[in-house]
């Protein structure tokens, strides 16, 4: 008998941040198309197939900004020179407030392709209204309803999170409907208050029932 309880989320530290000024503060483009990405520089993120996704995108005018460090660092740096994309991605390196970056973003990109729990920056991206492109790995599909918290994009395919990409940033109403949907679904059930009233309801059942009572009192 398992429990899943998914870690959740601060939902003070991602109210009320403005686009246009958090841009400002973080010296990011004010006018372009940004595409991001948090998560640490690890090879089953898929950050590398969001670089090869970004020279395929038919917005030219995007940019990526890359959220977090790893090991990935020195290959990814060295395959967005080789594609020459130098002027469209920003490396942020690790940072202790992810808040403002989200909030800068047009589209937050997920493309992980193994060891996925239920990712705690697509929860947080979610929160902030933030449309999302992502995959099925791990449990993120608990997450991310294709067609209606998200759009799901197959495994390890960069034209098609490409395609996925243009697509919300050709059609911002669509955006706002998957980005509405997820708020929704987030301050629901993936906050910290309701972690906390989950985990407290394993507790009790455990308590409670009676082959979890017997075990206790061996």
């Amino acid at each position: 008998r398992v429990f899943s309880v998914p870690t959740g989320i601060d939902p003070h530290r991602h109210a009320g941040l403005d686009c246009a000024q958090s841009r400002s503060t973080l010296r990011l483009p004010a006018e372009a198309p940004l595409v991001g990405i948090v998560a640490t520089l690890r090879s089953w993120k898929g950050h590398r197939y969001l670089v090869d996704a970004l020279a395929k995108m038919r917005h030219t005018d995007a940019k990526l900004v890359i959220v977090g460090d790893g090991p990935q660092r020195e290959s990814l740096t060295r395959q967005v020179a080789a594609a020459g994309l130098r002027d469209r991605v920003t490396f942020a390196g690790q940072q202790d407030d992810v808040a403002p970056w989200l909030a800068s973003l047009d589209v937050f990109a997920l493309p992980s392709y193994a060891n996925e729990g239920v990712p705690q920056a697509l929860l947080q991206a979610m929160f902030a209204g933030i449309p999302a492109v992502t995959t099925d790995a791990g449990a993120i599909a608990e997450i991310a309803h294709a067609g209606t918290t998200a759009l799901v994009v197959p495994r390890e395919d960069p034209d098609a999170l490409a395609a996925a990409i243009d697509a919300l940033l050709d059609d911002r109403a669509l955006g706002r409907r998957l980005a509405g949907n997820a708020r929704e679904l987030v301050s629901g059930r993936y906050t910290q208050a309701a972690m906390l009233d989950r985990m407290e309801a394993v507790f009790r059942h455990a308590v409670t029932d009676p082959r979890g009572a017997r075990r206790a009192g061996r």
